[in-house]
């Protein structure tokens, strides 16, 4: 072989070798740029934001806030940064951005912001686990709830605390009327809140809130709690702009110390009297489960089991009370703006139970029409729309955004739930759906186009408890009385945002018994 032809071979090598580097450099330029170019982008910040205080004027207009944020998403996306302050804050508008934030991400998002004027405040400095930042105390806490009150076992062996209570109110509002063909003016709102919290005092503190047996000051501690739970829900000048916390604006601090010191007082009364009687009890409620667990401990992670044992006992009052209260008034306003769905509701119920005894738990698989009726009203009327905001501890990417540690995250669950792409005539109250399109949709977290409860680690652990609540109330009333609106306006479904979204206004209406009299005189 002459030198020139090994030449042109050595030379078609070398190029052969050079194409091939060329060629593997592109694909892992290529694959850099979408893995990190693409990646590189943080999510579209709305635009006014004013200096120092960020977007907290456009977040005061006159609608409430998860619709604010819900047009926001209609212009910049399903996730867009707004600013409170120098802190971030991203808001989730989709359902296809929530599966990857509670499933892939849901570790990096799991912790709770400890460092608002609410949280210090109200919530016991964090003692208080829903508001505690993730780690071994929440842990630990959320364990004990979760085996000593909200789990399938406990929630049977309550079953008759719920069912007497409920058989109490009902027996209330018959003997309130004259005759049997009389219909009389319930205030459903209160009637609610009544029941509710004295099912759940009973359960925790093994005491009730109104009627015999009741606490003295009933009606105040009702009012503080729904103070509390408003409050909870307050952003205040001092979350935005720290240096001027210690003006108050508004005086949103000085009322949630007010109202911390009134709830704290009243726990501390519950705590001493069960200390001094939990020897000469048969029957353990919560509260003393809790002084069992902790009265011989030195604390967990910094604070003392008094406090825990407070936290821990007014975090389950105000989650089981507030957002049981709420769901049970948007249902009764829907199917009184609906009466077609009310008929059909009352149709199963005499068809499946009758009109000659009275509604048991066990018999609450057979209303599917009333549990689409309560998913339908979750999806519209989710008892917090923008969940409870989580903050994010580490680097990582969410829908091709990359997410900085400490930004915090507000999920507009419901944005999400009035998705038309997922949900046909998003806005109307159509509980069919739940027996047709979406029959296999739950609530519990993991179908992620309906989130009434949140998902990932942080979703409230108490979705059995509080549904198992909301079924037999709504079921025993309906089935109990038959009902109209006193007005022939439509009623009203104006609410005002806290932590949780509450109908403004009461909500009267008129009942008349419907079952034969022994089911009343027997209860």
């Amino acid at each position: 072989m002459d030198s020139s032809t090994l030449n042109y071979q050595n030379a078609t090598v070398a190029s052969g070798i050079a194409s091939a580097i060329a060629i593997l450099l592109c694909f892992f330029l290529f694959r850099f740029i979408i893995k990190f170019g693409h990646h590189s982008r943080e999510p579209p910040t709305v635009s006014g934001a004013w200096p120092i205080i960020g977007h907290l004027p456009l977040l005061r207009g006159s609608k409430q806030l998860h619709i604010t944020l819900a047009s926001m998403a209609d212009k910049y996306g399903p996730l867009f940064t707004i600013k409170s302050g120098s802190k971030k804050t991203i808001v989730l508008s989709n359902w296809e951005m929530a599966k990857e934030c509670f499933t892939t991400n849901d570790m990096a998002v799991s912790t709770r912001p400890t460092k608002l004027v609410a949280n210090e405040n109200l919530s016991y400095n964090g003692a208080m686990f829903g508001f505690a930042p993730y780690g071994p105390y929440w842990r630990q806490i959320r364990k004990i709830v979760t085996l000593e009150l909200l789990s399938n076992r406990r929630i049977e062996q309550l079953s008759h605390i719920r069912v007497s209570e409920v058989q109490a109110s009902v027996k209330d509002v018959y003997r309130k009327r004259n005759n049997d063909e009389e219909y009389v003016l319930v205030e459903m709102k209160q009637w609610f809140a009544e029941l509710i919290f004295n099912m759940v005092f009973r359960m925790l503190v093994g005491k009730r809130c109104f009627g015999f047996g009741g606490l003295e000051n009933n009606n105040r501690c009702l009012e503080t709690i729904r103070e509390f739970m408003n409050l909870l829900g307050v952003f205040t000048v001092g979350d935005v702009v720290p240096l001027l916390r210690w003006l108050d604006f508004g005086g949103y601090e000085k009322a949630m110390k007010k109202t911390a010191k009134e709830l704290d007082e009243v726990l501390d009364d519950f705590v001493r009297e069960h200390r001094q009687k939990r020897s000469l009890l048969d029957e353990k409620d919560f509260l003393d489960v809790m002084i069992s667990v902790f009265d011989d401990a030195s604390g967990v992670d910094g604070f003392d089991a008094h406090t825990i044992i407070k936290a821990t006992t007014l975090t389950m009052i105000t989650g089981a009370t507030d957002t049981t209260t709420v769901t049970l008034t948007w249902a009764m306003c829907m199917l009184l703006r609906n009466p077609h769905t009310l008929k059909k509701a009352k149709e199963e119920l005499n068809t499946q139970i009758g009109k000659e005894r009275r509604i048991l738990e066990s018999d609450l698989s057979k209303l599917q029409y009333l549990q689409a009726i309560i998913k339908e009203t979750l999806r519209l009327y989710p008892p917090s729309p923008l969940g409870v905001h989580r903050e994010f501890t580490e680097n990582c990417n969410l829908g091709g955004y990359q997410i900085k540690k400490g930004t915090r995250l507000i999920t507009n669950i419901w944005k999400i739930h009035t998705d038309s792409s997922i949900w046909s005539d998003p806005l109307e109250f159509k509980p069919e759906r739940f027996l047709t399109t979406h029959k296999d949709v739950d609530v519990k977290g993991h179908h992620f186009e309906l989130l009434p409860f949140g998902s990932g680690r942080r979703a409230c652990p108490a979705i059995s408890f509080g549904f198992q609540m909301v079924h037999f109330i709504l079921a025993s009333f309906l089935h109990s009385f038959e009902i109209l609106n006193p007005s022939p306006e439509l009623v009203d479904i104006d609410g005002t945002l806290g932590i949780t979204h509450v109908k403004t206004t009461p909500l009267e209406i008129l009942v008349k018994p419907c079952l034969i009299p022994n089911c009343y005189e027997t209860m």
